[in-house]
């Protein structure tokens, strides 16, 4: 199965060409970058192009890119309008919402990438059918815009009341978006469980988000530092191995002298159960 990390590992941290080359040195033949302003400011030029000429030179590949998920560069603290939620039901605010989106994915103008990782609400989000129309709006926009680029949207199981396995299926049978998935095991674990979560979305996942946590917050730990059963999980991530990447999305600890190499490592240890 192909190794892939997240830049969601130093998210913190501008996005620079030193970093990318820690990540190709570490043994990782593929990114996702994660879209956040304070680490890749999709508005910025200089930046972009500055990736982009570096990755047509680099064999290290992008896999996939996280869509943002607020519009200021400090996680949503400069206030609730700079929350991304595709699922939000004021026309004005989903149009804005969905032009803002749009602006990460022409990175792939000048970076090319396969995914584009979308969330389905935001953390909490309780079940609303009219949120999941605008969903479908957003969504509908978006795929033609991203498949204009070579890109395709991915759905990702996260944390509220509109996208478990169970609640994307259902949305996916409602709207015929045939839209793929990327099933985080760290959210699965705050679910209904990684098994059951699996079983659900089995049949649609293209990409995977790995992290562990202690099955009540979104802590994304490295693995064994949390309650999730590796051994299991890799056992059925391992059932469809050509399907899919094993993807890292680790938050950097300050314990943790040398991130990118210690994810090597625990990368090394997972594998090890296949």
């Amino acid at each position: 199965m192909q190794r892939v990390i997240s830049t969601h590992l130093f998210v913190k941290h501008r996005l620079t060409t030193v970093w990318l080359e820690r990540v190709w040195d570490a043994g990782f033949p593929a990114v996702e970058i994660f879209c956040a302003r304070q680490h890749i400011d999709y508005r910025d030029k200089s930046q972009i192009t500055e990736l982009g000429h570096w990755f047509r030179d680099s064999e290290l590949k992008v896999h996939s890119l996280h869509a943002p998920m607020y519009n200021d560069d400090v996680w949503g603290r400069s206030g609730p309008q700079a929350v991304i939620d595709i699922t939000e039901t004021a026309k004005g605010k989903r149009i804005a919402v969905v032009d803002e989106i749009k602006r990460a994915i022409e990175i792939a103008d000048v970076v090319p990438f396969r995914y584009l990782i979308q969330h389905l609400g935001v953390t909490g989000e309780e079940f609303d059918e009219r949120r999941l129309e605008s969903a479908f709006s957003s969504l509908d926009e978006l795929k033609v815009f991203a498949g204009q680029r070579g890109v395709e949207v991915l759905l990702e199981n996260t944390p509220n009341e509109l996208s478990s396995g169970e609640r994307l299926n259902y949305f996916l049978s409602q709207t015929h978006l045939n839209l793929h998935y990327c099933f985080d095991v760290g959210h699965a674990h705050m679910a209904r469980g990684i098994e059951a979560e699996f079983e659900e979305m089995k049949e649609r996942i293209r990409s995977t988000h790995i992290h562990d946590n202690d099955g009540e917050e979104d802590q994304h730990l490295f693995p064994e530092e949390g309650t999730i059963d590796w051994r299991n999980t890799m056992r059925l991530l391992g059932s469809r191995r050509d399907q899919y990447p094993l993807l890292l999305e680790l938050r950097e600890q300050p314990d943790h002298e040398h991130p990118i190499e210690q994810a090597r490592q625990a990368m090394e240890e997972l594998t090890k159960h296949l």
